[in-house]
């Protein structure tokens, strides 16, 4: 079952500002080195107002490190189990934390972000290791297997999507359900909304793109391999699925391929598609009705 939505957004954009002014740093800028790279995808909360009523703590869970999401009154007995984006590269538990927090508010359960290994130091399959050794933990510690949902943004739509197909492969228990936003599938750079979407999307480049696959990839995964690239997946039996992207972003199609491979393997999933937004824009969550309306609308179909 597909569910496709669209929504105009047309308001002030704090996320394509700060996209803008790392396009800016990242043109411009010499000898990046990796820790300065993270140092301002780390900057990533800004756009994102603190969710009120919302406390963390840092913990490890399986093994891996990564920052508990508690709101007040929440179903302790579910829990969304959050990968980051940023290239597998950049981006953490802590420039996701309020994001994640905005999310497990409205969906009434608590988090856990994971800061899980990144590349280039630990390429594929590090971080899809620790996203599934994350879900295994919760459930050896008696949360129910549907009641552990992954989700995730960007690099971290993969790791969420991809963590599902692995458990499947392996016959392990799958999470209830799924939640990909402005998900990064393609790892062969075929996408034509790289292409079309190239003068609306304020961060996303072939360039940055290319080498953020050299660095996860390494020269040992092929890039058509089912759990790095999950448009090559097997969704036959895969969890409830909720996909959604911004209009403007050149990944867009990353979205709407997932979409149609899921649901021509039967699978209940939603695809959410909303007119003149940036990649992951619900990371404005708390400034823009774009990002609110759609953690809402995510929301309710979890509550469905």
């Amino acid at each position: 079952m597909s569910d496709q939505q669209s929504v105009v957004g047309v308001e002030q954009d704090p996320l394509k500002e700060l996209y803008a002014d790392w396009s800016e740093i990242l043109g411009t800028a010499e000898n990046l080195t990796i820790r300065l790279f993270r140092s301002i995808f780390d900057e990533w909360h800004q756009p994102t107002a603190e969710p009120t009523d919302v406390t963390y703590a840092e913990g490890t869970v399986g093994g891996v490190p990564g920052i508990w999401c508690y709101p007040e009154g929440a179903d302790s007995s579910k829990v969304l189990l959050y990968t980051h984006g940023g290239g597998f590269a950049v981006g953490s538990a802590s420039s996701h934390r309020k994001l994640a927090g905005h999310f497990a508010k409205a969906l009434g359960v608590t988090s856990f972000v994971l800061d899980y290994r990144r590349a280039p130091e630990h390429p594929h399959p590090a971080g899809l290791e620790d996203a599934v050794s994350v879900f295994e933990a919760l459930v050896e510690s008696g949360i129910a297997p549907e009641d552990v949902t992954t989700i995730g943004d960007s690099a971290g739509g993969n790791l969420a999507v991809a963590a599902a197909l692995s458990l499947k492969e392996q016959g392990k228990p799958l999470p209830g359900a799924v939640i990909a936003l402005s998900p990064w599938l393609d790892m062969e750079n075929k996408g034509e909304t790289l292409v079309t979407n190239d003068a609306t999307d304020a961060l996303i480049t072939v360039g940055l793109l290319e080498g953020m696959i050299a660095g996860v990839l390494g020269d040992r995964t092929s890039p058509s391999a089912p759990l790095a690239n999950p448009l090559y997946g097997d969704y036959t039996g895969f969890p409830r699925l909720y996909i959604t992207a911004g209009g403007a972003e050149s990944l867009l199609d990353n979205a709407t391929r997932l979409n149609d491979l899921a649901t021509d393997a039967g699978v209940d999933v939603t695809l959410s598609v909303v007119d003149g937004q940036q990649h992951v824009f619900p990371f404005n969550a708390g400034h823009t009705a774009a990002a609110d309306d759609q953690i809402a609308a995510i929301a309710k179909w979890f509550a469905g």
